[in-house]
């Protein structure tokens, strides 16, 4: 065990995390003198803990008397007697004078909003929604927008008056963005004209008017001007004739703790996606717990994570305003015009919570980028990674590279949830390799196949106990069975997540890859990340895709690597691949076939496509290729097993 950064003993008195343990200290007799105990007295006083963390974040709104109606899953209700605003309580710290956003684009200059102006635009556009669209309660808003100020407005608008927010990012073509946005009927969409990304700009006018005559449920079209030079929307109204007009008002609705807030999509590999149903009153609580807590933001903090809107990362750095903190928003490649150019920000703007994927640091890594000898970072306090498990050598890059002293936190969730499962807290060591631990009220443990909790071996990631940041469920689905199937079949009345986790003594954690797309060589169960996180420690492996192949009654594990532009795969680099994978794993997880190709597919939200992978290699055509960042890269697979 490696241990990279402990925090001192003054670093935890004074995190908002020490501040609430002392507060539960003095209230209940509980010994609480590390993050662990914490954690467990969490979980075993489920209830007082959700209660005490809604008076210390300062919710506003009426809790009630229960916080718990009954605990069995699916159907668990909290807080059934709160009403709450969303908007109002994301707005209701920051300062008038304090900068609230700060926007960066490829396409616009950047541009600042301070908390009153924020304020200004939300209740404007909450006016024009109520009054001239006729949006009520339930009624769905969506975004076909990029990382703007704009999406951030019009999702407090919308939350505001009760209205269900959803959005879809500009990378997104037609069919996948009616893939979503036609199952949940908007009766408003707010659409920018284009986007750049790379130097180029790419517009999206022409989407925007083949979805006008595609979603017949829309009453009104607000045009957001990103790209300048685009055509305009037929009929649309201006974002900027909206906003700097005054409109009837439109005052913020006081609503139950579950009603809708949200609509987020599942990838949407295997057909249409998920449309998953996240409540007002669980989302503001997880999230003031993981950001607050967890994270450590504050009014003082200038907080980036590097999203699109697609991802559920876009509605957790969204909710970074309930701290009063500034948001960083960027709109644009993090490769360009420089592959340092978001380190150079995070100097420029001094930014203090940096938040990216797993992906981005181990490309970062292997371009042997070293920002901190080349920017001032000494603002930089925390590093957020997520989206796939992060390699031990990007742990070693952070520390090395970065700089030493600051708290690297891995963190693992979900669309599913909008938030985390485990992740980091400024408590724990971090461990070279690890997850600092499950997160504050989150009963997450590793169970084995007969559903008995295991310590220090691979298990399924299971949430024994309710949680408020759960779905109120699926979008058109009666009698929640697909929410059932999805998450609830596997272990009677426990949330079964789909990944594979393991937990040391100390209770941090190892993300072993989904279960889902588990591999089964000669009956052993293998976790894809356990491969990918030797091969992709190799400087010679841009990526890589890992998958299973039924062969015979049993499965053959096929390896395809991505490797940097004018390489070739050769002999000497195949048995390198296999040799690092045979010393650090076992021989099971050896790969039979390690097949070079010059792309490894992606989704929208970052994550790499290895059912798709697995389909064509069965024969079958992925049903829903507009999830895909890359669908064209899947034209090598299909050669591959052309060729078998």
């Amino acid at each position: 065990m490696t241990v990279l950064f402990t925090p001192s003993a003054e670093q935890k008195a004074k995190s908002q995390m020490g501040v609430f343990a002392d507060l539960l200290k003095r209230k209940y007799p509980v010994e609480l003198e590390d993050y662990q105990a914490l954690q467990q007295w969490s979980v075993q006083n489920l209830t007082t803990f959700w209660r005490e963390l809604w008076a210390f974040a300062g919710v506003q709104g009426n809790p009630g008397e229960t916080v718990l109606e009954q605990s069995t899953m699916p159907g668990a209700r909290w807080f059934p007697e709160a009403r709450l605003n969303f908007s109002t309580n994301l707005l209701h710290v920051g300062r008038d004078a304090d900068t609230a956003l700060i926007a960066i684009s490829e396409t616009r200059h950047e541009h600042r909003y301070s908390y009153a102006d924020l304020r200004q635009a939300v209740a404007r556009l909450a006016g024009f929604l109520r009054h001239e669209c006729g949006v009520e309660p339930g009624d769905r808003v969506a975004a076909y927008l990029g990382n703007t100020p704009e999406a951030i407005i019009g999702m407090l608008a919308a939350s505001r008056i009760g209205a269900v927010w959803t959005s879809a990012s500009p990378d997104f073509g037609y069919e996948g963005v009616l893939d979503r946005f036609g199952q949940v009927e908007p009766k408003v969409v707010i659409a920018g004209n284009g986007y750049g990304y790379g130097g180029k700009a790419i517009e999206r006018t022409g989407v925007a008017k083949s979805l006008q005559a595609a979603l017949p449920t829309v009453r009104q079209w607000v045009q957001v001007d990103t790209l300048p030079s685009a055509d305009v929307i037929d009929g649309a109204w201006q974002w900027e004739e909206v906003v700097n007009r005054e409109w009837p008002v439109a005052p913020p609705l006081e609503l139950a703790f579950d009603h809708p807030l949200y609509i987020l999509y599942s990838s949407g590999t295997t057909g249409k996606p998920k449309c998953i149903v996240h409540g007002a009153g669980g989302t503001l609580l997880q999230h003031a717990k993981e950001l607050r807590l967890h994270g450590d933001i504050s009014q003082d903090s200038v907080f980036f994570y590097f999203t699109t809107t697609g991802w559920m990362m876009w509605n957790w750095l969204a909710s970074g305003l309930m701290t009063g903190a500034s948001l960083v928003l960027f709109d644009g490649n993090p490769m360009y015009p420089r592959s340092d150019v978001l380190w150079q920000l995070a100097d420029k703007l001094g930014i203090t919570h940096f938040g990216t994927s797993a992906k981005y640091l181990s490309a970062c890594r292997k371009q042997d980028l070293e920002p901190g000898k080349t920017f001032d970072l000494s603002a930089l306090s925390t590093v957020f990674s997520t989206g796939s498990p992060l390699a031990p050598e990007d742990y070693d890059w952070v520390y090395s590279a970065l700089k030493p002293d600051v708290m690297l936190q891995s963190i693992s969730g979900g669309t599913d949830i909008v938030s985390c499962f485990v992740g980091g807290n400024p408590w724990s060591s971090v461990v070279r390799g690890k997850i600092q631990g499950a997160n504050l009220g989150m009963d997450v443990q590793a169970w084995n196949e007969a559903g008995e909790k295991v310590v220090n071996q691979r298990g399924e990631l299971v949430c024994a106990q309710p949680a408020p940041c759960m779905p109120i469920g699926f979008w058109n689905d009666p009698g929640d069975e697909r929410y059932r199937a999805a998450y609830f079949e596997r272990f009677d009345g426990v949330w079964a997540h789909g990944d594979f986790i393991e937990f040391d003594d100390a209770g941090q954690a190892v993300i072993h890859g989904r279960s889902d797309t588990t591999l089964n060589p000669g009956g052993v169960r293998i976790g894809t990340a356990e491969i990918y996180r030797q091969v992709e420690t190799l400087t010679e492996v841009a990526d890589s895709l890992v998958v299973g192949q039924a062969v015979d009654g049993d499965v053959k594990v096929i390896l395809f690597v991505q490797l940097p532009e004018g390489q070739q795969l050769d002999k000497a680099l195949t048995g390198r691949i296999r040799q690092r994978i045979r010393e650090n794993t076992t021989p099971r997880h050896v790969p039979a076939d390690i097949v070079q190709v010059p792309a490894i597919p992606y989704t929208r939200s970052g994550k790499k496509v290895e059912l798709a992978v697995t389909q064509i290699l069965r024969g079958e055509e992925p049903a829903n290729l507009t999830a895909l960042s890359n669908p064209e890269s899947l034209q090598a697979y299909r050669d591959y097993y052309a060729g078998l």
